[in-house]
Parts: structure tokens; C-alpha cells; sequence
């Protein structure tokens, strides 16, 4: 049989029941499992809830880079360091839906657009739904990640025709204080309660290689699968070496296999949630992007740049799935172009 003609959602299937009273001890036992058995587990998990040979496609754009008053502490575009970055005002509308229209030539399946800030100011949020409703006429799913959002700003953003907001945990609540002092974790679980009432799906995950304890990477996978609807976007960074800030005194890149055993334990915890290889895959061979999918990873993002960082070349991500069999709308927009 076909394998794209399988349903991978297996109604009392036990691997597609979701949970929300995780344990730590539940959650260490399975990141300790013996490799193939938690790939095993988790491919499984996986192929219940997804098609395994697929991966969908994102790209992110800043619209407004840098100035930012937060102190994360490891982030090029706050404020409080001088990392090399230069603040600028939100983006012209049609620069906006230019870069959107290319994405989608490129592959893109969602648009993701970034602003440095702490939370958006009302004359902001309206060109931003402007920027929302003109991708969405472009037939892109929309994303945005704005900062901290009221209720009303939420509704806004949802009526323009936003599909996801994306604010991410970042780490487990014991390490959150380690890192950032100008916003509380409560804050943030805040503004995902204000998107999900306002009818937004979630993107939230968070970076690892920061300095934190596996036990912290497991308190921050923890948080979002107790959370009370889990997130349908878990993109999983690793943090990006930048200068001048706090962070680079305790940062440290993870073992390839403790990643992979991430991704493994965020599938099988989060099992209808995609979990996305964000920021950090220049620094992954293809050998570990093969096993993180394997693991259950199940998005990328595409494109030159995320936000200030470096990112895998498009043709590069192109023959990397083909050479695993792995289809994508990368597919269709190689599929598109003209001979020449």
C-alpha cells in the first residue's frame, strides 16, 4: 500500500491519547530508556498521530530587529547588550508580503514573523494585522511572535487572520530566573492562555545548550505537556553563539544523542504536537537531522537567516529530505520551477 494513502491517526490507539499529569519520574524513565527502545517507542507514537515520511516547511522574518527591553540573557537583540545588533523600526507592509510571496516560491508552507518586543504598542498591532491578513491572502499559514499580548490584542490578531502565536517558554521553570529578570514565567504562560481564549493555535517550545541541566530540559518538555491544551508548534532551539551575552559564560552544545533523546521524549509526551528543529541545525550534521526526525521531528525552518542567526541553505535542506525519502512542500516549489 501507498504509504500516503495510510491514515496516522489511530482513533483508541493508546499512543494517540493525550496526557496532562506528566510526572518527573514518568519523564526521566523515558529519556533513560534504553536508545532503540525510546526511538522505537517514540517512531511509533509518531507514525499514530503523523504521516513519518513528512515534514512541513516554515520561514521566519524579523520585522522589527533589535532594541528589545527584555535582559534574556541570551539574546542578540535585547537592549542591555551590545552584541553587534542594530535596532530598527517595524518593516514596510509591502517589504513584508514581498519576502512572504518568496518564501512561498521557496517552499514555505507558514510565514513566521518576529518583533523585538516586550509586548506590541496599539498603533504596531495594527499594521501588524495588516502584514497578518496580506500573508494570509498569499494562501501561507500565518505566525506571529509579538511579545506579551493582552486579551483584546490576542482577538485582534486572531480576527486578522492570524493561525498561531508563537511565545516560548524557553526553559524549565527552576532555570527560567537564571536567564531572564524582566519578565516572569507566569507572563508567559499568560499570553498563551490569552492566545488559545482568543481561538490562536500555539507554537511554544524553547532552547537548550544555555548552560541548563537535562533535568531542566525535562522540566521545560514537563511544562508544556501539563499544560491544559498542549502546544500544536514544539520547536526545540539550540542557542546560537552570540556575543556579549550572559550567556556565553555558561553555555555549552548539547550531545547529539541527548538531543536526539529530547526530541524522542517531546513526541512521545506531545504526540499530535509537531515538533519543529528551530534554531541551531547549522550546527547539526545530516546524520543527526535524520535521527531527530526518526525520533519524530516533523518541521524545519527554511531560509538563510532565523531572526539574526544563521541557517541551513534551502538546497541544502532540499537534498537532505530527498536523500531520506522524506517529502515536503520544498517538493512543490522544486517542482515548480522552469527548466532551464
Amino acid at each position: 500500500m501507498d504509504a500516503a494513502a495510510v491514515s496516522f491517526d489511530s482513533g483508541d490507539n493508546p499512543s494517540s491519547r493525550l496526557r496532562h499529569d506528566w510526572t518527573r519520574s514518568e519523564t526521566e524513565t523515558l529519556y533513560n530508556l534504553p536508545f532503540p527502545d525510546l526511538i522505537f517507542r517514540a517512531q511509533t507514537v509518531h507514525r499514530c498521530n503523523f504521516d513519518p515520511n513528512q515534514v512541513e516547511t516554515a520561514s521566519l522574518l524579523s520585522i522589527k530587529t533589535g532594541g528589545c527591553p527584555e535582559d534574556c540573557g541570551y539574546c542578540a537583540q535585547s537592549a542591555h547588550y551590545d552584541a553587534g545588533v542594530k535596532a530598527t523600526k517595524l518593516m514596510d507592509h509591502e517589504a513584508v508580503i514581498e519576502t512572504a510571496r518568496r518564501a512561498k516560491d521557496a517552499g514555505a508552507s507558514r510565514f513566521c514573523m518576529a518583533a523585538a518586543w516586550r509586548n506590541p504598542k496599539e498603533r504596531d498591532l495594527d499594521r501588524v494585522c495588516d502584514m497578518v491578513s496580506a500573508v494570509k491572502e498569499l494562501g501561507l499559514e500565518t505566525c506571529a511572535t509579538l511579545g506579551m499580548l493582552t486579551p483584546d490584542q490576542a482577538r485582534r490578531l486572531h480576527a486578522a487572520g492570524l493561525d498561531f502565536y508563537n511565545h516560548n517558554v524557553d526553559t524549565s521553570p527552576e532555570f527560567y530566573g537564571k536567564i531572564i529578570t524582566t519578565r516572569t514565567m507566569q507572563d508567559r504562560i499568560d499570553t498563551l492562555a490569552h492566545a488559545r481564549e482568543a481561538g490562536l493555535k500555539v507554537c511554544c517550545g524553547g532552547i537548550i545548550g544555555m548552560g541548563e541541566q537535562v533535568g531542566d530540559r525535562l522540566g521545560m518538555l514537563m511544562l508544556l505537556a501539563n499544560l491544559p491544551a498542549h502546544p500544536e508548534s514544539v520547536p526545540i532551539n539550540m542557542w546560537n553563539e552570540v556575543k556579549a551575552v550572559p550567556v556565553n559564560d555558561t553555555a555549552a552544545r548539547p550531545d547529539p544523542i541527548a538531543l536526539v533523546r529530547m526530541i524522542a521524549v517531546a513526541r512521545i509526551m506531545m504526540p499530535k504536537s509537531v515538533v519543529r528543529l528551530s534554531a541551531g541545525r547549522q550546527y547539526m550534521t545530516d546524520e543527526l537531522q535524520a535521527l531527530c526526525f526518526l525520533a519524530g521531528a516533523n518541521s524545519i525552518f527554511i531560509g538563510d537567516v532565523l531572526l539574526t542567526t544563521k541557517n541551513p541553505q534551502t538546497a541544502r535542506d532540499a537534498a537532505l529530505l530527498d536523500r531520506l525519502g522524506i517529502r515536503s512542500p520544498l517538493d512543490d516549489a522544486k517542482a515548480a520551477v522552469p527548466p532551464h
